[in-house]
């Protein structure tokens, strides 16, 4: 699956092959601030580049200067800044990279933001290891056998019951971020389903 509109954070540039896919087949490339240095060094160049732009470098801010946003407010990040950048702009089918490594405050932040962005648009992120989906609702997710899953609750007070994991869930609550993880697909799907909500599940490469 590839997106059209691909939104580069300032964390670690991608190097897996997947999320450098997504890239290569943006129609759009939105960067957050500092990222737009790595992605010009990658030879590819940005849309628009959005953020309170307190880490741009100078040179690249002078490159693209015709397509600086800035965003001053301090109550969200820069990742929420593109987000809703994108929103703005009706870009709604969007695919996040970059957003984990370097700090992993950040890459925490970044992850559970996901849940909110989905009420907006059509979301996921990819790293160098695999893919975050954030469900508001019951969801079906293609999988390979034996690939890793993770599942996490942003309320712990969800419940959640699984079909399709090697340890199935049947109403369980993940009290803390650990309880959902090292599972595993027995199949080419698994079902997630829960009250509540909402849940972001992890899928690690082959």
């Amino acid at each position: 699956m590839t997106s059209n509109t691909v939104i580069l954070a300032d964390g670690s540039f991608p190097e897996h092959p997947a999320p450098l896919m997504h890239l290569k087949k943006a129609e759009h490339i939105i960067c957050c601030d500092g990222s737009a240095r790595s992605l010009h060094e990658a030879g590819m160049e940005p849309e628009a580049i959005v953020g309170d732009l307190d880490s741009i470098d100078p040179l690249i801010a002078g490159l693209y200067s015709d397509r600086l946003f800035r965003i001053s407010e301090q109550e969200t990040n820069d990742l929420t800044k593109a987000v809703r950048w994108c929103i703005d702009n009706r870009y709604d089918n969007i695919v996040i990279v970059g957003a984990t490594g370097k700090r992993e405050d950040h890459t925490i932040g970044n992850i559970s933001l996901l849940a909110e962005y989905a009420r907006d648009v059509t979301v996921f992120m990819v790293t160098d290891t695999g893919t975050f989906t954030p469900l508001l609702q019951t969801g079906i997710l293609s999988a390979f056998p034996g690939q890793q899953i993770s599942v996490f609750s942003v309320d712990p007070g969800t419940e959640i019951t699984s079909a399709g994991l090697k340890y199935e869930f049947s109403g369980l609550r993940l009290g803390n971020w650990w309880r959902g993880t090292l599972n595993e697909a027995v199949g080419d799907s698994f079902e997630i389903r829960f009250t509540g909500g909402p849940v972001i599940v992890y899928q690690k490469f082959e």
